[in-house]
């Protein structure tokens, strides 16, 4: 029986709004340190029986909450924004002294109902100032409640509009697909169905595979590692198609890492500027390194070629280029990435052509999913 009266209590504190639980709480532990205050302090001068205090204490209580309450919707009507002016720091002084003198009156006809004292006024300054005070304080942290309410508000809006800025830019980012890659693709396979159907049937499902992880996942900001790499791979196997033995592509993903989430989509413009922007001249190397390094996630994406070129046109294309891909980890992961580029260059007897592009990415903990 107690027990199910304890998990009432608890379940309708639980559902109590937090204004309402500052009240109870605060006016509470007033209401008991003004009735030990009336008793230690007071009593020389009211000589207050503890039945009469307790019985005063009960008709001030509810006094205390109501007038709590007047302020409230004093404040509210006056103050367009939570923040305490000079204005409103006058209004909330007159208005404790006005809650503070409605408090006295109280107390006096209390006094004066029961016959208990005679009361002068010097008896009632120290309760007059008292009440000022705990209305003035409430009016005070009235304010700053409002107010750091008011910033959570304006923070959970910032996220959610950053959320919805997240998910269209990254709904574009996969619907535009590089129309020139689809071209060659289809082409490639048209090319291949007289001579080589079966290759050109498995260049098809490579680039289904392709475009199922482009498209499908447009409302899964979060994929895991495995996931990124299976989209990664498809691609790959349809531009090594098109391309023959000029490109080799080497993909490396330590086990471990597999399980790993990241921020979907987020690899697949690197690994297309890799492969576009690689050098042309000989065999274009392409090669995807993903490791697990503690929480953090070590990836390199490297081609042969030379940088300042790639840096030049990466410039000039928006949609999947490295603004883009800045703009993604700003999202997914802020203040926890580190992106660069750098160019390896090999001295001594390896020919010029055997230069590459290396993109490094470290993406500590789980990336944040738009949602």
């Amino acid at each position: 029986m107690l027990d199910t009266a304890i998990e009432s209590i608890e379940a309708w504190w639980k559902r109590l709004p937090r204004f309402w639980k500052a009240q109870s709480l605060g006016w509470g532990a007033f209401v008991l340190m003004d009735l030990a205050d009336r008793q230690l302090i007071d009593r020389h001068l009211t000589h207050d029986t503890f039945l009469f205090s307790l019985l005063a204490t009960l008709v001030i209580a509810p006094a205390l909450v109501a007038l709590s309450m007047g302020l409230r919707a004093i404040y509210a009507a006056q103050a367009q924004k939570p923040e305490l002016t000079l204005r409103l720091l006058v209004i909330v002084v007159l208005s404790s002294v006005a809650a503070s003198a409605v408090m006295v009156v109280l107390l006096f006809f209390i006094h004066a109902a029961s016959g208990t004292a005679e009361l002068g006024k010097d008896p009632l300054v120290i309760p007059a100032v008292r009440y000022f005070l705990a209305f003035a304080a409430w009016s005070l942290c009235y304010f700053w409640a409002h107010a750091e309410t008011a910033r959570q508000d304006e923070h959970r809006r910032a996220l959610a509009a950053e959320a919805v800025a997240l998910r269209a830019e990254l709904e574009e980012l996969r619907l535009q697909l590089d129309p020139h890659f689809l071209f060659n693709a289809l082409n490639g396979v048209a090319a291949e169905i007289p001579r080589e159907p079966v290759a050109a049937l498995a260049m098809l499902r490579d680039l289904t595979a392709y475009l199922r992880h482009s498209l499908a996942g447009i409302h899964q900001t979060v994929v895991t590692v495995a996931a990124e790499v299976e989209g990664l791979s498809a691609y790959l196997r349809v531009q090594r198609a098109r391309f023959g033995r000029r490109l080799q592509a080497e993909v490396d993903v330590d086990p471990a890492a597999t399980s790993h989430r990241i921020a979907s989509f987020l690899l697949q413009p690197l690994v297309e500027n890799a492969v576009k922007y690689g050098n042309r001249d000989t065999v274009r190397r392409v090669r995807i390194e993903i490791r697990l390094a503690g929480n953090a996630l070590k990836i390199e994406i490297e081609n042969s070629g030379t940088l300042a070129p790639s840096v030049d046109r990466l410039r000039h294309r928006a949609p999947l280029g490295l603004e883009n891909v800045r703009r993604r980890l700003a999202l997914h992961y802020p203040g926890r990435h580190q992106f660069s580029l750098r160019q390896l260059h090999r001295d001594g007897e390896v020919k010029p052509e055997d230069n590459s592009v290396i993109a490094t990415l470290v993406l500590e903990g789980e990336p944040c999913s738009g949602h």
